[in-house]
């Protein structure tokens, strides 16, 4: 009896949740029916509102879903949405615009064209060209989107703001620079460094000696814009030179009609290290040693508390000064700037003072059919290098002894000495002395210029010749002296090294561009002569203090001259309506 009435329990039971389930899928079968029948096909015409052409490809999206679908050769579309829905039109180089469907089932949109995106024209080698007709991979950033706060180098502006391109410091020094690498290496042996351009002017990419970076002697306040080609294509131009990328930077100008502005702009900062390495504090040293040390080593323990990290680092002070002046006298715009930056370093005795100026004038002259461009840039950079040799001491020393040793031997450094008092020559030196007893200074000075001519010719509008006639000079003066009483030298009677180095890099550019619009299409043809020739001569002389011994003696001159023919070709086709239909249709 018992087992049949849990039967009959469980039967009951069962008959319920039946019943339930099925009250359920009926509601559900009525809900989904409901909505089934709200939903409406809605097609229509997207075209273009200026010709009214139709525009293929355009997306028609239902806002806030993933339902939509293209338009065909005509520009026509269907697709379902319910009456509450909105309908999104986005196609490429058009202003995006949303449709509420309501009680219609045909929508037909007229599409705005962006001019803003279809017009802005960017920098690409010999020229410039709209974004809509471009077809390499070409990255352009504006002084708008620069990095902002005390920037020394201009390869800062751009640190993070460009994918594809790889900013990584070589220091905290001073000016000193950055390896760029776009799209990663290409080569094991060869450069990796990209091909830099300043207003029309390829830069050498070599060494300025001297300088922490030849970047650094440029002052990123004249900087306008960066256009950054990246792929084969966009390259090309340049030929086997520009294998790593080339970054093309554009200065600022004054601009047509506009009035005089004066502009001043100073900041300072104050730079601190982030933090040291951790190592073994002079308690925890002489524990250390007394614990397992030998009884020769217990003997040399000090009895000081020195931070030797703390030693060598500062808190540094930067300041940045720029006035510039711009406008338009007549019918030349102009902007002059002067601009100067002093840099101290963390690393005590590295400085680096800036004095900079810029010219820039762009007169339209022969009734605006010759367009004069004229840049002048020049920089002077005095530089004083800390020994970074003393990093490494300083995580090294013991931290038990003092900083001076209460002698005038070695400048008054404590060091560690052999029995005849003579350094120790497998010891870490002082690394305070180290700073103090290294004088290295640099005073290097560079002038970057050219001059283009554009101009339309009279007879054909359509075909301008421009002639660009640049150059590069940079001259570099160095000195490093290290006393013959200072421990890291002493071996040696000290060091005197005196350097220079004498650059120039002259060039020539012409080439005719033939742009022609034909209807909606467009065509662009360019053909180019170019001569670029480099010259870096200098000399390097190393002695000890009192020049009785000459330890290294490279006098060095190399010439290198570039002749170059190129070209570049590009078709632009625009497909009107029936086009993409008639191809298809075409056996």
């Amino acid at each position: 009896m018992q087992n049949y009435t849990e039967k009959l329990g469980s039967n009951i039971r069962f008959e319920w949740i039946l019943g339930v389930c099925s009250k359920l899928s009926i509601f559900l079968f009525l809900l989904f029916s409901i909505t089934t029948f709200a939903q409406k096909t809605v097609s229509g015409t997207v075209t273009d509102a200026t010709d009214g052409s139709g525009l293929p490809g355009t997306t028609v999206t239902v806002k806030g879903s993933t339902k939509g679908t293209v338009t065909d050769a005509e520009g026509k579309f269907s697709v379902a949405a319910g009456e509450k829905d909105v309908l999104v039109f986005s196609g490429i180089g058009y202003v995006s615009q949303e449709v509420a469907v309501g009680n219609r089932s045909v929508i037909d949109v007229k599409l705005v064209s962006d001019a803003k995106v279809l017009s802005e024209v960017v920098v690409i080698g010999y020229g410039t060209q709209k974004k809509k007709d471009l077809t390499g991979s070409i990255a352009s950033i504006s002084s708008a989107d620069f990095n902002k706060g005390n920037i020394a180098t201009a390869d800062q502006l751009l640190n993070g703001k460009v994918a594809g391109v790889q900013i990584t410091p070589n220091g905290g020094a001073p000016g000193a620079g950055s390896t760029i690498r776009i799209r990663g290496g290409a080569s094991l042996n060869a450069s990796n460094d990209p091909l830099i351009v300043i207003d029309g002017v390829p830069l050498d990419n070599g060494e300025v000696r001297g300088a922490p970076n030849p970047l650094s002697l440029i002052n990123p306040n004249d900087i306008e814009s960066f256009n950054i080609l990246k792929d084969a294509s966009a390259t090309a131009i340049y030929g086997s030179r520009a294998s790593n990328g080339v970054i093309m930077i554009t200065t600022k100008k004054g601009k047509k009609g506009d009035v005089m502005r004066v502009n001043l702009n100073v900041q300072g900062s104050v730079a601190q290290s982030t933090g040291t390495i951790d190592v073994l504090s002079a308690d925890e040293f002489r524990e250390v040693v007394n614990r397992v040390g030998t009884a020769d080593q217990k003997k040399v323990l000090g009895t000081a508390n020195t931070d030797w990290q703390k030693e060598i680092y500062r808190s540094a002070i930067s300041t940045d000064n720029n006035l510039s002046i711009t406008g338009s006298y007549k019918n030349t715009p102009y902007r002059v700037s002067v601009g100067y930056t002093n840099q101290n370093g963390i690393l005590k005795t590295s400085n680096m003072g800036r004095t900079s100026a810029s010219i820039g004038l762009t007169p339209m002259l022969l009734n605006d059919r010759l367009k004069v461009d004229i840049n002048l840039k020049g920089s002077i950079i005095n530089n004083r290098f800390g020994n970074n040799g003393a990093i490494g001491a300083a995580m090294a020393f013991d931290p038990t002894q003092p900083v001076f040793s209460g002698k005038d031997v070695y400048g008054g450094y404590w060091e560690w000495l052999n029995a005849d008092g003579t350094p120790n020559t497998i010891a870490p030196r002082n690394p305070l002395g180290l700073l103090n007893l290294t004088d290295d200074r640099s005073d290097v000075m560079r002038s970057i210029g050219n001059i283009q001519f554009d101009y339309a010719l009279p007879f054909l509008p359509d075909l301008k010749a421009n002639l660009n006639l640049g150059y590069d000079v940079s001259s570099s003066d160095g000195k490093k002296l290290i006393p013959a009483f200072a421990a890291s030298n002493f071996s040696n009677g000290g060091e005197r090294t005196i350097y220079t180095q004498d650059k120039s890099n002259k060039l020539l550019d012409f080439y005719l561009n033939y742009a022609k619009n034909l209807g909606k299409n467009r065509l662009d043809v360019m053909l180019g002569y170019s001569y670029q020739d480099f010259i870096n001569q200098g000399t390097s002389i190393t002695k000890n203090e009192n020049e009785s011994k000459t330890f290294t003696d490279n006098p060095y001159k190399t010439q290198n001259t570039l002749v170059s023919f190129f070209g570049r070709a590009n078709l632009s086709i625009f497909y009107t309506r029936g086009t993409f239909a008639d191809i298809y249709a075409s056996p």
